[in-house]
């Protein structure tokens, strides 16, 4: 009988991709089209066809990267799993990031499709809710252009709103007073790579981080650079943003545009932007929604909850 073979050392983990009375196995027998069985210590398809056996290995490697990251529900990762398998290839279906604690996979459909956008668009704006893994895609995509030497420097920037982008009265040097607006991009690398790795970056100047007000009178060649929390930028500062691309750099623009903390008779320019831009084939819109919601699975139901809301009104 031809049949291809992975062992897995770890009995939990192949307990877990087998299921409760193997219904994971049907799953992924039904996705493949072919008889997939174990024995001992050892998963098998029932096909010795190429292509087969490298989807099923892709599978199987990528549940047990997903358990070993500390997914709970192992029936819950196989369906994300043979979800995003649907549409893009095996090599747009992960970030490989060289030094990373984990390789990065998209957790739903639309999130294949947005990995494939960073990777092969030069711009890229992806709005979305909280949680739905707009940033954190951005930033690991980020991280492996500059650690595989693809490009030579990261610059994350967000709209520092709350201080009216007026840092002065704060303590500290630049990189203290902006530390809290940027935290939550720095939580996205420590989650990606050690936190002596993401360190060592900062300390070499290969990640720059600024508030958005001092992009003015750059041009950013070579880099890839993440504006975050892009709902709380003007029409002023986004155009100034866009025209600060150089030669060979990569710039994603992400935002929430159901939260905007500017005054309120301040316009948010992410969506304006969106809408004068989108007929221009090099840049990437992606909107993801409560559906790409990865957080804990509470808040999925809370954004949906607001998205509701909306609908009714």
């Amino acid at each position: 009988m031809d049949e291809y073979t992975i062992i897995v050392p770890d009995n939990e983990v192949l307990s877990c991709i087998c299921g409760t009375n193997d219904r994971n196995l049907q799953l992924i027998e039904d996705h493949l089209g072919v008889p997939v069985f174990t024995r001992g210590n050892e998963i098998s398809v029932e096909n010795n066809n190429p292509e087969i056996c490298q989807k099923f290995q892709f599978i199987v490697d990528r549940v047990i990267d997903e358990i070993k990251a500390g997914g709970r529900d192992c029936e819950d990762v196989i369906h994300t799993v043979l979800n995003t398998k649907k549409r893009a290839s095996t090599e747009e279906m992960v970030i490989m990031i060289p030094g990373a604690l984990r390789r990065v996979y998209p957790r739903s459909q639309n999130q294949a499709e947005y990995i494939d956008m960073l990777q092969n668009k030069d711009m890229v704006f992806c709005t979305g809710s909280a949680g739905s893994g707009k940033t954190y895609l951005a930033v690991a995509e980020a991280l492996r252009l500059i650690l595989s030497h693809k490009k030579n420097k990261l610059i994350i920037t967000r709209p520092v709103v709350e201080a009216g982008e007026n840092l002065g009265f704060l303590p500290g040097n630049l990189e203290d007073k902006i530390d809290p607006y940027l935290r939550p991009l720095r939580d996205a690398m420590e989650a990606i790579l050690p936190v002596e790795s993401v360190k060592r970056l900062f300390d070499a100047g290969i990640i720059e981080v600024a508030p958005l007000a001092y992009m003015r009178g750059r041009t950013l060649n070579n880099c890839v650079v993440i504006l975050d929390e892009a709902q709380n930028a003007t029409y002023a500062q986004i155009k100034m943003f866009l025209t600060r691309m150089g030669e060979n750099s990569k710039m994603y623009i992400t935002g929430d545009p159901t939260q905007v903390d500017l005054p309120k008779k301040t316009a948010s320019g992410l969506m304006h932007s969106i809408e004068i831009l989108y007929k221009i084939d090099d840049i990437g819109f992606m909107e993801l929604t409560s559906e790409d919601v990865v957080r804990n699975g509470l808040v999925k139901k809370i954004v949906r909850a607001y998205e509701n809301e909306k609908e009714q009104f």
